[in-house]
């Protein structure tokens, strides 16, 4: 299916080497570029009294921080930031094929987009690379709560035996956070396209709302909560709890 193969969009070349920039990286960037844009824009003329953008950005800044440091305690300040950072791009990636507009066919007349905006989380080296970078910083959160030897201890616990398990879940764990992702923004981007085919008309701005937008949010959702309890657990030695 057409629809589902990562085109490349054109290709840079550097000492010699060819670099095909495909049409994840570019929707990737304009996330990226559309979120720092929209920081500088919200952080400028900033009130004593907040109102408007300003009320509701503060609200999500102290929901940041309080779920922070409900979960990483004394690390909130090391790691908040990435998981706001995270949900962020997440959200808006998933959420971007609701941007893209419908084609319309009717009475003759018939309009097709000049676009089509795919979330870049369809794309598994997308959803591989956030995953690993998850997985890192579980580990860096193992060292940093438990110390070297506390983190080696919990290798082993809760007997020694355990030892290959526990290891293993360090693989497991990017695994299951990769495919999840990936598997159910691709879920729903076949099933828009296959609406979208079968009815044209309508249909698939009523489901992009699910597929697209909640379905979209949802996702991020559930992968920064993963992150979050991941790390979370990193950080406690085992057996204990704070």
């Amino acid at each position: 299916m057409d629809a589902l193969e990562i085109r490349t969009v054109f290709t840079l070349k550097l000492f010699g080497y060819s670099l095909p920039i495909t049409e994840t990286v570019v929707v990737s960037w304009a996330v990226m570029l559309v979120l720092i844009i929209a920081s500088l824009v919200l952080v400028r003329r900033l009130r004593d009294i907040p109102r408007g953008a300003q009320a509701l950005l503060e609200m999500g800044v102290e929901f940041l921080n309080d779920f922070s440091k409900k979960n990483f305690h004394c690390w909130a300040n090391w790691f908040g930031p990435y998981i706001g950072t995270l949900f962020l791009f997440l959200a808006a990636a998933n959420i971007a094929g609701f941007l893209t507009p419908v084609p319309v066919s009717v009475f003759g007349f018939h309009f097709e987009p000049p676009f089509e905006i795919k979330p870049p989380t369809r794309d598994i080296n997308v959803t591989a690379a956030l995953a690993l970078i998850s997985i890192l910083l579980v580990l860096a959160a193992g060292f940093l709560g438990r110390g070297i030897r506390g983190w080696f201890r919990g290798l082993l616990y809760p007997v020694p035996m355990m030892l290959p398990f526990n290891l293993m879940e360090y693989g497991v764990r990017p695994l299951s956070l990769c495919l999840r992702l990936f598997g159910n923004v691709l879920g729903a981007f076949i099933l828009m396209q296959l609406i979208g085919g079968l009815f044209p008309l309508v249909l698939p701005a009523v489901f992009s709302l699910y597929f697209d937008f909640f379905d979209g949010l949802l996702q991020a959702v559930v992968f920064v909560f993963l992150t979050t309890l991941y790390i979370g657990e990193a950080l406690e030695m085992p057996g204990t709890s704070e």
